[in-house]
């Protein structure tokens, strides 16, 4: 569950899932399970390039507290968000139906296109903040070093094997 107020993921076990799932009342948005990969997502280099993001890594989703669609993406000191204006959001949702379709605040279009890699998911929040967690642990040095990496791609096959198509 992730707590309004704070933007706090609280808990996700199923035992609170079914607890709180009828008295949510706007405090609490339950995160969703699934992960759907979105191997047909229009979304070029140059769109890629228009979201201004410093790194191949990241997510985005709709905060409802904030009234906008944020992108983060993963660094050795947790959880970035860019700061840069995401006019190229709009673009890419308009070429995209399916995100104007995520849940707000509790899912997230991650994407991965570090190298060749093209991979795309929509996928609930505190799975795009495991692998924010994830590269805080294993990051060393300036480029990450090779287990940092060795995990990233472990995460993603893990998704891929995991996910269903959208």
């Amino acid at each position: 569950m992730l707590e309004m107020s704070n933007g706090q993921i609280v808990c996700a076990c199923d035992s609170c899932a079914l607890r709180f799932q009828a008295v949510l009342d706007g405090r609490f948005k339950l995160i969703p399970r699934d992960v759907r990969s979105v191997p047909d997502l229009n979304l070029t280099d140059v769109e890629w390039e228009k979201l201004a993001l410093p790194i191949n890594l990241a997510f985005f989703f709709h905060s409802t507290p904030e009234h906008r669609t944020k992108a983060m993406y993963p660094s050795p000191a947790g959880a970035t968000e860019s700061l840069l204006p995401l006019k190229a959001w709009d673009s890419l949702v308009a070429n995209n139906l399916s995100l104007a379709r995520m849940e707000p605040d509790v899912e997230a279009l991650l994407v991965n296109r570090v190298g060749a890699k093209r991979e795309n998911y929509l996928a609930p929040i505190d799975v795009c903040f495991k692998l924010v967690g994830l590269i805080r642990v294993h990051w060393r040095g300036l480029s990450g070093g090779e287990i940092v990496w060795a995990e990233i791609d472990k995460f993603f096959s893990r998704l891929q094997m995991e996910s269903r198509p959208l």
